[in-house]
């Protein structure tokens, strides 16, 4: 009989120190303030509010303190949440593909004395997509998305789970760059297989089958009214940096150009990598080219759109003929 062995991964390897009272030097910096505050304020207040009174009134600022050092939501403390809202409510609210600086609105638009905030440049990491997946990402090296397939790995046997963890386990071990993992939800459009449903039933060959798929086709529809329908996409981002001189911008653009084939090159071995060594764990890896890579960027910047026309030209794909990708261009 194979027993599965167990390998002990510490817990908390990304736990902060604690220093007093097993609270952390962030949650002592918010904790002491106020208690000292609230010290200060007790013994200037001592003899013109009773106890009582004073009591109520420092309750509600000892419970904002605690919550700030105390609570957390999806692993954040609230006062870096605090932070966070402050510094997204001092953002522009519209980002534009536009140069630095937004040029300023002409005269006419400001006839009537209003302050219209004017939109800041959109920086979007992507430069360049090329048709073998390899996405340019200027100073931050080029990047290739993997497709990844799902497992179930509760219905596997103890053995088989053993092995699995062994196969993914030597896959981050192998790992020689920047690498990350993303799961999110996609919404399924069922338009396209309700169609195909509709057209080809009358061509079966019996009028029962004719009948389970137009019922079928029926049924899809009716889901997609009813229900909001995702899916769940698995994603790979590996990350090849540039070397030092081509991150620092130095050399001539032949030198640049160069640095960025390299790091394509090895970017584009990496992914190969991944996909084989995902293989032995049961997982079907596939390397996205251009054209897909597009697609789930174009997804991931407006998730609701619906999904991108497939005869839209590529970024830098020239255009030698009129037609589907000549319209999505213009």
């Amino acid at each position: 009989m194979t027993h599965p062995y167990t390998v002990t991964i510490p817990a908390n390897l990304d736990r902060e120190d604690r220093l007093v009272a097993n609270l952390t030097a962030r949650q002592l910096a918010i904790l002491a303030p106020t208690a000292v505050l609230i010290w200060a304020l007790y013994l200037a207040t001592n003899t013109l509010l009773p106890l009582p009174v004073f009591a109520a009134l420092a309750i509600p600022l000892i419970g904002i303190a605690a919550a700030l050092a105390l609570v957390e939501r999806d692993g954040i403390t609230l006062d870096r949440l605090a932070l966070h809202a402050l510094a997204h409510a001092g953002r522009p609210r519209r980002l534009v593909l536009a140069p630095n600086p937004v040029p300023a609105l002409p005269a006419w638009a400001l006839a009537d004395e209003r302050q219209v905030p004017l939109p800041a440049p959109l920086r979007l990491p992507a430069r360049a997509i090329r048709a073998d997946g390899a996405i340019n990402l200027g100073a931050e090296g080029v990047a290739v998305i993997v497709a990844c397939s799902t497992i179930s790995f509760a219905l596997r046997t103890p053995g088989e789970q053993a092995a699995l963890v062994g196969a993914f386990g030597g896959w981050l071990n192998a790992l020689t760059g920047p690498a990350q993992i993303l799961v999110h939800a996609q919404p399924i459009n069922l338009a396209p297989a309700i169609a195909i449903l509709s057209e080809r039933a009358a061509g079966l060959p019996h009028p029962a089958l004719e009948e389970a798929a137009l019922d079928h086709a029926r049924f899809l529809g009716e889901l997609a009214a009813t229900r909001e329908l995702l899916g769940r996409q698995v994603l790979i981002v590996v990350r090849e940096p540039y070397t030092a001189q081509g991150a620092a911008g130095a050399g001539t653009d032949a030198r640049r150009r160069r640095d960025a084939e390299a790091a394509a090159l090895r970017v584009l071995q990496r992914a190969e990598q991944t996909t084989r060594m995902l293989a032995a764990a049961g997982i079907n890896a596939y390397l996205l080219d251009g054209a897909q890579a597009v697609a789930v960027l174009a997804a991931a910047a407006d998730p609701t759109a619906p999904p991108m026309d497939p005869g839209q030209a590529m970024p830098d794909e020239p255009i030698t003929a009129s037609g589907s990708r000549t319209e999505a261009r213009r």
